[in-house]
């Protein structure tokens, strides 16, 4: 948009009229982008639901559940279209918790249904909406399950159900689990680029993919161990449900049940009924005693309207989901947690905190100043209750040590107490393809950032950067034993790197107690010696109109790859974070 006036000839016009017309352009632009704001945000808006009798929530067991899900948005699927991406659904974990609660409360609700697909959950939030499913029935109303085929982490959840329903040429997939990982150090030796590794723990693995071509054997006992603890988990927790002993269940999993003739999955108890999905009408009708049930989907389960708290006090429930990074609009950033802190302090009403965490880690930078900025708001005389989700490892854990108590589940993934530093040599690939480098300096290490990089670390640079990276773990293992009362030497007995699941850290003190996000809420609630009190919620949801802008990102993948790759060359990388693994 031209916000200067010229004659057609090019000679600017009499300022006066171009000043004035100037300004008419401008306030048409904004009344434009008002409108169509206004017109978009209302295309967006979701009529709150009003429940009816005889109604069943209806769970679709689809898409990536995730902590906390952006607002839903009707204009995805046109937005999908224009811009040739796919959608990617995700269900919010908090959502679904607090629906599951409100069909357990109100009369009009008979019962829940859950819908087969393939809902990508790790363990922890598995367990979490599971446990949520448990305490619904204790209302007396039913829970029934059909899918076409259950993967092994729905079949995990819907196996409280009170009857079971599959396919009639159906699957279930129980197998068993294992933790994949993927080494690129031959790739990079034929590419011509090598990772110079700095880092301080003897399991500290996330590193090993770029200088190791299989499992160190450090890796393989913490994997086998925290990859038994969820199996014996899922196990137990199935065997007490569908009345099968753990034997049993083993012994399922070494037949490859996943491609088992269907008939067995009746004969093995693991379902009640093979079905066509059109008999799941009459299978409704006999649990709900009418043929005139409402069938209520997750989405307009959560536009039913809420009763609201009549209480002024608050218990502030900060969600940390992802990566932490050093600035940036991705993943848990150090800037947002810091704006959501000081939002906090300037809330009277706010009395306690909890700090809901899902990270693998990231910066160690990022992770000290988020810690940081916790202990603030201790020092204000608000306790902090930390929550963990599926993951709090490695700077997950960092930002979480302060807490005043921490809660994790038994499958949660924490500890790897470590740090890390990769700087990419890119010396031979530049060789490689004819590129040569000189310079002048004035000391001896002004040319060290960038000669890392391009030349290689010589071994007074190495030891620098080591040393940095062993004065980061002093730190990060200070801060975990201030935070839990422990000595620093205890801290680094169970540090290295190791990851651990929730059930143990509890043994070892890394945690206080097993719990969900609820008991964490409770207990903020008792440390702050609140009898009532509202929940309030950061960062809010994300605003659908600002998702539909970020979906018209004209930025090509090559140009995307190419901005990271000049990211991650243009420094040395410092990071607690833990080893990148797929549970399946």
């Amino acid at each position: 948009m031209k916000l200067f006036c010229t004659k057609k000839d090019g000679q600017p016009r009499q300022k006066l009229g171009c000043f004035g017309k100037t300004l008419i352009g401008i306030g048409i632009y904004f009344l434009v982008c008002a409108l169509f704001s206004w017109i978009l945000g209302d295309t967006l808006s979701t009529p709150k639901t009003t429940l009816e009798e005889n109604t069943v929530y209806r769970i679709d067991m689809s898409g990536e559940l995730v902590e906390q899900a952006a607002e839903d948005n009707p204009m995805n699927l046109v937005m999908a279209e224009m811009t040739g991406k796919d959608i990617l659904t995700q269900v919010g974990l908090n959502d679904l918790l607090s629906n599951i609660a409100l069909a357990k409360n109100n009369d009009k609700v008979l019962g829940i249904y859950l819908r087969g697909g393939e809902l990508a959950a790790a363990p922890a939030s598995a367990k979490a909406l599971r446990d949520a499913l448990l305490d619904f029935k204790e209302s007396g109303k039913f829970v029934i399950a059909y899918a076409d085929s259950y993967t092994q982490t729905n079949y995990y959840i819907v196996s409280v159900a009170d009857k079971i329903y599959l396919n009639a040429v159906g699957s279930v997939a129980w197998d068993g689990l294992s933790a994949q990982k993927m080494y690129y150090t031959r790739l990079m030796e034929k590419v011509g680029v090598e990772m110079q590794i700095l880092k301080v723990g003897t399991f500290k693995s996330a590193v090993e993919p770029y200088f190791r071509t299989s499992m160190s054997a450090e890796d393989r006992k913490q994997t086998e161990q925290y990859l038994n603890g969820i199996w014996e988990e899922m196990r137990s927790a199935v065997a007490q449900s569908r009345q099968l002993t753990s034997a049993q269940l083993d012994k399922y999993a070494n037949e490859g049940m996943s491609v088992q003739p269907y008939e067995n999955y009746v004969a093995y108890g693991l379902v009640d009924t093979l079905v066509y999905v059109q008999d799941m009408d009459t299978v409704l009708r006999q649990y709900t005693g009418t043929k005139d049930y409402k069938v209520l989907s997750h989405s307009k389960m959560t536009n039913v309207e809420r009763a609201k708290v009549d209480a002024k006090d608050k218990v502030a429930v900060i969600y940390a989901e992802g990566q932490i990074f050093d600035g940036g609009d991705q993943g848990i950033t150090d800037t947002e947690m810091i704006k959501i802190v000081n939002k906090i302090h300037k809330d009277e009403d706010v009395k306690a905190v909890v700090l809901r965490v899902n990270s693998p880690g990231g910066s160690a930078d990022a992770s000290e100043q988020i810690w940081h900025a916790v202990t603030t708001l201790q020092a204000k005389g608000m306790p902090v209750v930390v929550s963990m989700g599926d993951y709090a490892a490695s700077g997950g854990y960092y930002i979480s040590c302060a807490a005043d108590y921490i809660y994790a589940e038994p499958t949660t993934l924490t500890g790897s107490i470590g740090i890390f530093g990769t700087v990419p040599n890119f010396k031979k690939i530049r060789e490689k393809v004819g590129i040569d480098m000189d310079a002048v300096s004035t000391h001896k290490y002004s040319t060290m950032t960038t000669g890392m990089v391009y030349r290689g670390m010589s071994k007074d640079e190495h030891a620098i950067m080591q040393s940095m990276v062993e004065r980061g773990y002093d730190l990060f293992t200070s801060r975990c034993a201030d935070g839990r009362g422990m000595t620093q030497d205890a801290i680094k007995a169970v540090g290295e790197g190791r990851v651990w699941l929730g059930k143990d850290a509890v043994k070892l003190g890394l945690v206080d107690e097993l719990g969900n996000i609820n008991s964490a809420i409770q207990k903020a609630a008792e440390l702050a010696e609140l009898q009532a009190y509202q929940l309030s919620y950061y960062p809010e949801k994300k605003d659908p109109l600002q998702e539909l802008l970020k979906m018209l990102d004209n930025s090509t993948p090559e140009e995307r790859l190419i901005m990271n790759i000049r990211e991650f060359a243009s420094e040395a990388r410092i990071m607690a974070l833990m080893p990148e693994v797929t549970i399946q």
